[in-house]
């Protein structure tokens, strides 16, 4: 306690660390008092139907990544996923489409033109998904809407409105990313998540000790055990790294000759889990297509509609994780080039001992990274499926979702991921933070081997 206190105080001491924090509360802040915006012509206090709509299943988790803005029929009531959704189509276009390729190329201008393209078919995409939670709502909550109301004028206003609402959370996410602290869209996610965290906690304290049977307190400390346990287990997935060294020679002259000798030898820190939480948001923004879906036909009969809605199901929880591990392989392979870190090595007179320079220590590194990503992928598809475990020992759905999951993950990798730029700050400044003293370790990580 007395280390972090000494943090918090050498944090408000750096002028510009300090004008972040703000910045990113400030944000924050904006982004939390908007979820409880109403849509014009709604009534919150007759949402019963859409907030028992919300309480389970995948509708739930859906809830969470808005931070209770879905239930709330609020302005930002379709948060970020619209935006993620587009990023996973130009990821892939990234990859398949010769003319996308040729612009991820392009450096920092091909990088603006991408997100010029990612942000017009985010707008397309909340076109769409604005009418079908529109007509949701309508479905689940009519008495909410004012008497007398025509449909068409409300429909039109507010499909506009919802649309302008996610497209202002993602302003708000670039300018915690460009001016405040940790990067913007995952924290306001994770700010989601956690506004529903307290509620839930609550909620499962209230059941244990009201249970006539079901272990009340003994049970309740099993529970923060297991959740200890996992938290502690992501925590190290996500730092835990293979050092590859390089060794880098250096040019002496001799007799009049060039000659190289050995030089300073640094290390690669490979990460298990490279890709970090983008594969499971990703993966989590693909399984919410079958909500969209359901919003335009209005039948949820079919066994395998039902499967796909509910995540507790086996169908649900095999395609999640199969999802998930797929694009940890595609954002490891887009985000490490072994090719080019081969190259920029070569170019620096650096080496892999025992490895000769060019293909074959772009085919070494290649073979490192899948052998870390086959047993991170495994490993945070497991722990991502976790609150079906959870509901066995019937944890309350709403606070299973924290037992792994993706609640649970995102809250891991971005506190890390904030943590770390904190310390950064820090660090230039000649100021100790808490990563120093052994809470996460950016730099050194733990060894995967």
């Amino acid at each position: 306690m007395k280390k972090l206190i000494e943090t918090l105080k050498n944090c408000w001491k750096i002028e510009d660390l300090r004008t972040r924090i703000l910045v990113t509360i400030a944000f924050v802040t904006i982004y939390r008092f908007g979820s409880f915006v109403v849509l014009p012509g709604i009534n919150p206090a007759k949402l019963n139907e859409m907030r028992e709509q919300t309480s389970t299943g995948l509708m739930s988790l859906l809830d969470m990544f808005s931070g209770g803005a879905f239930s709330n029929a609020s302005i930002f009531a379709l948060g970020i996923m619209p935006y993620i959704s587009a990023s996973i189509v130009m990821q892939l276009l990234a990859v398949a489409v010769p003319y996308f390729q040729k612009m991820q190329r392009e450096g920092e201008s091909g990088r603006k033109k991408i997100m010029w393209y990612t942000r017009v078919l985010t707008v397309f995409i909340l076109l769409f998904q604005a009418p079908s939670y529109l007509m949701n709502l309508k479905m689940q909550s009519a008495g909410a809407l004012a008497s007398g109301l025509d449909w068409t004028m409300f429909m039109i206003p507010s499909t506009i409105i919802l649309a302008a609402g996610s497209m202002f959370i993602l302003w708000l996410g670039e300018r915690i990313t460009d001016k405040g602290i940790g990067n913007g869209i995952s924290m306001i996610i994770m700010i989601g998540i956690v506004a529903r965290f307290i509620p839930a906690f609550v909620q499962e304290i209230t059941s244990r000790f009201t249970a006539i049977t079901g272990g009340g307190l003994v049970m309740f400390i099993i529970e923060i055990l297991i959740l200890y346990a996992v938290v502690c287990a992501a925590i190290m997935l996500t730092q835990a790294v293979r050092r590859v060294p390089v060794q880098y020679a250096k040019r002496v002259e001799r007799n009049g000759r060039q000659t190289m000798m050995g030089g300073a030898r640094q290390y690669i820190p490979l990460k298990l889990f490279a890709a970090n939480v983008m594969p499971i948001i990703f993966a989590q923004a693909l399984m919410f297509i079958p909500i969209v879906l359901v919003s335009y036909t209005g039948d949820q009969s079919g066994w395998l509609v039902q499967n796909l809605m509910n995540h507790t199901s086996w169908l649900y929880n095999v395609i999640f994780a199969a999802l998930i591990i797929a694009f940890t392989y595609f954002y490891t392979a887009i985000t490490l080039n072994p090719t080019q870190m081969s190259e920029d090595m070569k170019r620096n007179n650096g080496f892999i001992p025992g490895i000769k320079p060019g293909k074959p220590t772009a085919d070494f590194i290649e073979g490192v990274m899948s052998r870390l990503t086959l047993p991170g992928s495994l490993f945070i598809a497991f722990i991502a499926i976790m609150p079906v475990f959870a509901r066995l020992l019937n944890v309350q759905d709403q606070f299973a979702q924290f037992f792994g999951g993706t609640s649970l993950l995102i809250l891991v990798g971005v506190v890390i991921d904030t943590l770390q730029q904190v310390e950064t700050h820090l660090t230039t400044r000649h100021y100790e933070g808490l990563l120093n003293a052994g809470h996460v370790r950016s730099q050194r990580g733990v060894s995967a081997y």
